[in-house]
């Protein structure tokens, strides 16, 4: 495969340098606690008890940690509908969830460094109440630890030291109201906006796998010059940007492989 190209698909964002058969995976020491967790096991709740018992004592479960149901009852479970009653299966006019129901969406991110003051986030909280915001969400996903002492450049993915987290901004909506979809959109835009001076600048870093159009695309003719790839491909991937148009150029010249924000070969 070769050293850059390893490097490459390693953060690199999908579909710009060829498609990964399979993956040998270099297994880490796992510390003491972790994390919580939640589990579906086919069985009774007092076999699983004494299962975990014998096999992972340490995590002390007991039958009070366990919801034990039946399998029609678990289907609703896993359908994001716990605690319902069975016959909600025979209503074929059930609406789920609105956040279940909406298969459009839009997103963006950020990257945040510093404390965003009470007086932000008082504006973000404002703009939630706006009717355009009923299917929107803001996930804000805590970085450091172990991120903080992994180079920028040990792999494509750059974003390690210095941010406090990352947001994630989600609008969703209907099918039904694809035709105000220009609206929930134009909501997004306005958050992104008005959070412009609380998050990380020169550039602006976002994450690749919430791909977002609005900071720069391609040209849909396959080529696309550095100058305009640059203006997406620094708030992706800072300074390890030239390294992966180099690699491109070097292993698909010809720009095979490509979509609205891949990494396109040096054309100038």
């Amino acid at each position: 495969m070769g050293e850059d190209l390893f490097w490459a698909i390693r953060g690199g964002g999908g579909g710009s340098f060829g498609i990964v058969l399979s993956w040998k995976i270099k297994l880490v020491h796992v510390p003491e606690t972790v994390t919580m967790f939640s589990h579906h096991v086919l069985g009774r709740a007092n076999e699983l008890v004494s299962l975990m018992q014998n096999i992972f004592p340490e995590l002390g479960l007991t039958s009070k940690d366990c919801n034990e149901m039946s399998f029609v009852e678990s289907i609703l479970a896993l359908g994001l509908l716990p605690n319902q009653n069975l016959e909600i299966l025979l209503d074929r006019n059930y609406r789920v969830s609105f956040l279940v129901a909406t298969p459009s969406f839009k997103t963006k991110s950020d990257y945040v460094k510093k404390p965003i003051p009470e007086i932000g986030f008082q504006g973000i909280w404002s703009q939630l109440f706006e009717p355009e915001a009923r299917g929107a969400t803001l996930n804000f996903v805590a970085y450091g630890g172990k991120m903080d002492e992994i180079p920028e450049s040990a792999v494509a993915f750059p974003h390690r030291k210095g941010n406090l987290y990352k947001i994630s901004y989600k609008i969703r909506w209907r099918e039904e109201d694809n035709v105000n979809s220009e609206r929930y959109i134009a909501w997004m835009r306005r958050l992104y906006s008005y959070m412009k001076s609380f998050v990380s600048k020169s550039p602006r870093e976002a994450y690749v796998n919430y791909r977002d159009l609005d900071i720069g695309k391609n040209n849909e003719d396959g080529y696309t010059t550095y100058a305009q790839m640059r203006t997406w491909g620094r708030k992706y991937f800072k300074n390890n940007f030239d390294r992966l148009v180099k690699i491109k150029t070097k292993i698909d010249p010809e720009n095979f492989f490509r979509h609205e924000q891949s990494i396109s070969p040096y054309f100038g």
